[in-house]
């Protein structure tokens, strides 16, 4: 890159609204995100928000694409690439041992020698975040610390929740229903992976999550929502756990020692996708 194509990008992000669009979309990778969740995540009027669209587009730092009367917006990542090799690619004459960091900014979790920290999202609380808790917890081989949390906490765990977990042989002492405000403290654990399974088909919310962990999606209906008869309610519920089952047996065997971070998110978009 020369300094002829850095100069606009830098520009475009010389202003805290352009940048607090360009690190939401950065976040929102690799499903990008519609004009009006930006709007409504950054407290931004329409009209500002269009403007800080049109110069980071204009700069090539995003692209959109259009899906009928819907525009979708995702970050140029080979152009931000191309940036950071930019800024730093002289670095410090070369030396491995001070470049490292800046090249590579993220922890490598091939290094981490303690439990991972994972907490799953959803809207209450209430079923599905608890169901993946306690799997994890259960098949997790100790390997993980699981949490839970919603975005508009249920203020208790649904009981079809809590009866699935049992008779499926799982503990529910120490589980409760909380809003996710509990784990953005400065005092919280700092997470490697947040999970959302909250559906975003059915317009629920799904926030991004601050700072650098792996992130997936795994969306499911809420199970709470069921309607019919009883029994027609409680197989929804078994069905929303055996299908949390299967992914968290699935992230558990991932071969964590094995693998980089950007092999690691691939394979946890792969089983958000599956």
């Amino acid at each position: 890159m020369e300094q002829s194509d850095a100069l606009p990008q830098l520009t475009a992000l010389a202003h805290p609204g352009r940048l607090a669009v360009f690190r939401l979309l950065v976040r929102m990778e690799p499903k990008g995100a519609r004009p009006t969740d930006m709007a409504a995540t950054l407290a931004l009027k329409p009209n500002t928000l269009s403007h800080h669209l049109a110069d980071l587009e204009q700069a090539r730092l995003i692209a959109s694409t259009r899906d009928g009367r819907s525009l979708t917006y995702r970050v140029q990542m080979d152009r931000v690439a191309g940036l950071v090799d930019y800024l730093v690619n002289d670095c410090c004459r070369g030396r491995p041992d001070i470049c490292a960091p800046l090249s590579n900014p993220f922890k490598d979790l091939q290094m981490a020698t303690k439990p991972f920290n994972v907490l799953f999202v959803c809207t209450g609380n209430s079923a599905r975040s608890i169901f993946a808790e306690a799997l994890l917890r259960d098949l997790g081989a100790g390997k993980f610390h699981a949490y839970s949390a919603g975005t508009h906490s249920a203020g208790g765990i649904n009981p079809v929740t809590l009866d699935v977990l049992k008779r499926n042989g799982h503990a529910t002492d120490g589980l409760t229903s909380k809003p996710i405000t509990t784990f953005q403290t400065t005092d919280a654990p700092v997470m490697d992976f947040v999970f959302t399974v909250c559906d975003t088909a059915a317009a629920e919310e799904c926030p991004p999550w601050h700072g650098q962990p792996i992130t997936g999606h795994w969306g499911l209906p809420d199970p709470v929502k069921a309607t019919g008869t009883e029994a027609e309610k409680a197989l929804v519920f078994a069905q929303t756990y055996g299908a949390l089952r299967r992914r968290i047996m699935a992230f558990a065997a991932l071969p964590f020692t094995q693998l980089d971070r950007i092999a690691l998110q691939a394979r946890v978009d792969d089983l958000g996708r599956n």
